[in-house]
């Protein structure tokens, strides 16, 4: 279906049936694909895990949809117990937040796990003050580009949210208690810094045009995964020059020590091909590495996507002996398997 532009602007080709039935149609499709693993509450205001255990926190987390697989694709064993869609780039209600909260919650409590953008906090804040029962929140932040953005307060929480997400998951999975998965998880966020570069816009369902324009030889350097401007707006360069860029303000920012060991994950943006997904990755991992940080664990693929956006992330979350271990720990989601 192409969906109506406005008067003469390029509309995009988009499989949809109706632009108000493509969250609720997705969602029946997450579910039915990976029964085994998921199922939604009532309305659809939810994904939950399939299997829960009473006796571990539960791990809530949510935001607009369009990121896919971020964060339905993330709930079951392993990371989150349930995740709360809203409309595409739109914030989870605080209603949906509780219902996904009472639904999983046990005797351990609920920890959610909130990006750094106003409305998400907003209404997980709101959700808080509601739900019954122990509670904390974990906020992420990890994007370097931009101290402030169109959507937050501070520092946007992209896609290093997703290794926040898997290591306390896995710490909850093991028996960790709600204060033991806060500390750790606001751990892990310090330890992480991301980056994110643009070759196109992405383009919103209900719109049917891009979001914004980028000339056939620019670039957004330090884009948000809304599309909300970065640095500047530069020319294309060489992907090992775009490497440079971005794993220099991050390990700037994170300051690490010689010899440290680290996480790298190269997240597509939607619509970046994953042959060169690995070659960013090669160009990433050779400069760290030049820089004296040791890459011990790796990801690469789309995992934090804006829609059908051309352009892809780096995230660099720093390791210990504590971290690495949960990271290796057995997941089974619908977008991580191990």
């Amino acid at each position: 279906m192409r969906p109506k532009g406005r008067s003469g602007e390029e509309t995009m080709k988009k499989f949809i049936n109706s632009v108000d039935g493509v969250l609720a149609e997705s969602l029946d499709g997450l579910a039915a694909a990976h029964a085994d693993l998921v199922a939604l509450g009532p309305e659809r205001k939810f994904v939950r895990r399939r299997e829960l255990n009473p006796k571990k926190v539960a791990l809530v987390s949510g935001g607009g949809s369009g990121h896919e697989p971020l964060h339905a694709g993330f709930v079951g064993y392993g990371m989150l117990d349930a995740a709360c869609p809203g409309q595409v780039f739109t914030s989870p209600t605080p209603d949906q937040i509780v219902e996904a909260a009472q639904a999983v919650s046990g005797e351990a409590g609920v920890l959610f796990i909130v990006k750094n953008y106003a409305g998400d906090r907003m209404n997980f804040e709101m959700a808080a003050e509601i739900a019954e029962g122990l509670t904390a929140t974990i906020v992420t932040d990890d994007d370097v580009a931009v101290e402030n953005s169109t959507h937050s307060i501070g520092r946007r929480g992209v896609a290093g949210t997703l290794i926040v997400e898997k290591i306390v998951g896995a710490a909850a999975e093991k028996g960790a208690d709600l204060k033991g998965c806060v500390a750790l998880g606001e751990r892990v966020n310090v330890r992480t810094r991301s980056m994110g570069v643009a070759l196109t816009s992405c383009t919103v369902p209900a719109a049917g045009t891009p979001t914004f324009s980028l000339g056939q030889d620019e670039m957004e350097m330090g884009v948000g995964i809304h599309g909300e401007p970065g640095r500047r707006r530069v020319k294309l360069e060489r992907a090992d020059a775009i490497a440079d860029e971005m794993t220099t303000a991050i390990a700037q920012d994170l300051d690490a020590r010689d010899g440290a060991e680290a996480l790298l994950l190269v997240n597509g943006f939607g619509g970046t091909p994953t042959i060169e997904l690995y070659l960013m990755y090669n160009a990433a991992r050779r400069m760290l590495e030049k820089r004296g940080l040791r890459i011990a664990r790796s990801l690469v693929g789309s995992f934090v996507t804006s829609l059908d956006m051309a352009g892809c992330s780096l995230t660099v979350s720093l390791l210990d002996a504590e971290t690495t271990a949960l990271w290796d720990h057995p997941v089974r989601t619908a977008a991580l398997k191990w």
